[in-house]
């Protein structure tokens, strides 16, 4: 258990460094957005360039940081039903949730989005706009992001097994969702 414990760790790292790299997107994406804009009203020009490229880092930040919203717990789940029952009851529901819900979705997405990918990137597939972007590398992020989310499934898995086995603390126990702090801690002020 501890060389998978290891494992965990080690994706939980990747998507903190990608999370947080990728979300500095949102204020690139503003910031094309702001300029386009002004361009557009000061000099009457404008470009379908500027335009998909906002919305394909806007994408970008979607895909790429739903593994570092998963691992951050800020995911969204149904706590109010969830919070009523007892922390082993939640701990069996979370690690079922994952095993049958989240990773037969996620390998559905990377089965079906690599091809998808692959069928965009072989023809060089572009925009159909004037003067727009490539779409593959919009389509790209379809399984990379799949892809991280695949590996998060994994460490959230390991990491709710080592939970109930007791070999770790519950990294999740001291805050919920959005930082608030969580049922076992509110139970035992």
């Amino acid at each position: 258990m501890q060389t998978l414990l290891r494992l965990s760790a080690a994706i939980d790292a990747l998507n903190q460094r990608i999370g947080r790299t990728v979300m500095w997107l949102v204020l690139v994406a503003v910031l094309v957005s702001a300029v386009n804009a002004i361009v557009r009203k000061a000099f009457d020009t404008s470009s379908n360039a500027w335009l998909e490229l906002q919305w394909q880092m806007f994408g970008a930040v979607f895909m790429l940081c739903a593994a570092y919203t998963f691992l951050k717990n800020e995911h969204i789940r149904i706590d109010i039903v969830n919070s009523h029952f007892p922390k082993p009851v939640r701990d069996w529901i979370d690690l079922l949730g994952h095993l049958l819900f989240l990773m037969p979705f996620v390998i559905l997405m990377l089965v079906d989005g690599w091809p998808f990918f692959l069928a965009s990137w072989r023809i060089g597939e572009q925009s159909m706009n004037a003067g727009g972007l490539p779409q593959w590398t919009a389509k790209f992020l379809i399984p990379a992001g799949f892809f991280l989310l695949f590996l998060q499934g994994l460490s959230e898995i390991v990491k709710r097994i080592a939970v109930m086995r007791g070999l770790i603390p519950d990294p999740h126990v001291t805050t919920g969702p959005h930082g608030h702090i969580g049922p076992e801690r509110e139970h035992a002020a």
